[in-house]
């Protein structure tokens, strides 16, 4: 496996496009409580939400207003997304960005950083600990992060076995696709300092932002908020971190 994955990282550095801009780092050195700002056209729970969106003027819009990153859905069944949309979302900004797909072999991490992906999105609810461990091993020969993304305590506990060090908690359930902010915020206070940690999906307004921060989170993932009013970031910014 490791000469397959040395092979498959020199094909893909010869044929990336420019060096990965540092996810991570972007989110660990920030000042305030980092915004990823999320591009997508519709999800499974909201249906279409901006179908024509113009990706590269939301890009844009996002780091002027004030983003440390942008997330760009790249899976086309339910959420409308496509590679395509990452490549126009890097190359009208310099914000690292994020491939948000359902990504559980190396050849999609592969893909993802020939489109231009700074990080990877690895959903532990889809994969076992050691396909994990190959898409985040893959990433890291590419030179980009893993946001490991988790739902439960068992999953968090995963993921620290796993040797992460950038956690997403994940409010939504995917079998049911309710939000539980109240669940989320006590799985980020159970996560060890020295782990990035990001809340994902229920972010709404700056009170959603201040309650993550005072359950530790580094980040927050924001989507269909902003995709609904981009303008709302200049609300969700500037809070200051714990």
């Amino acid at each position: 496996m490791t000469g397959y994955l040395s092979a498959l990282s020199g094909d893909v550095r010869r044929d990336a496009p420019e060096p990965t801009r540092g996810f991570a780092e972007a989110l660990r050195t920030a000042a305030e409580v980092a915004v990823i700002a999320e591009i997508k056209r519709g999800s499974p729970s909201q249906g279409a939400i901006a179908p024509r969106a113009d990706v590269a003027a939301l890009a844009a819009g996002y780091r002027a207003g004030g983003a440390a990153a942008i997330s760009v859905l790249c899976a086309r069944r339910d959420f409308g997304g496509s590679p395509d949309d990452l490549r126009a979302a890097r190359a009208a900004c310099d914000l690292p960005a994020i491939a948000k797909d359902f990504t559980v072999f190396p050849e999609q991490v592969a893909a993802q950083r020939l489109a231009g992906a700074d990080a990877i999105l690895v959903i532990l609810a889809m994969v076992t600990d050691d396909e994990a461990r190959r898409l985040i091993q893959t990433a890291g020969l590419l030179g980009m992060d893993a946001l490991v993304e988790t739902h439960d305590a068992g999953e968090v506990a995963r993921a620290l076995a796993l040797g992460a060090s950038l956690i997403g908690v994940n409010a939504r359930d995917l079998q049911s696709l309710e939000v539980d902010r109240a669940r989320q915020l006590d799985l980020l206070a159970s996560i060890p300092d020295g782990v990035v940690r990001v809340a994902e999906s229920g972010v709404a307004n700056r009170a959603d932002v201040e309650a993550a921060r005072d359950a530790g989170a580094d980040a927050v993932l924001v989507g269909t908020a902003l995709m609904r009013d981009p303008g709302l970031l200049s609300e969700l910014v500037g809070v200051k971190r714990a």
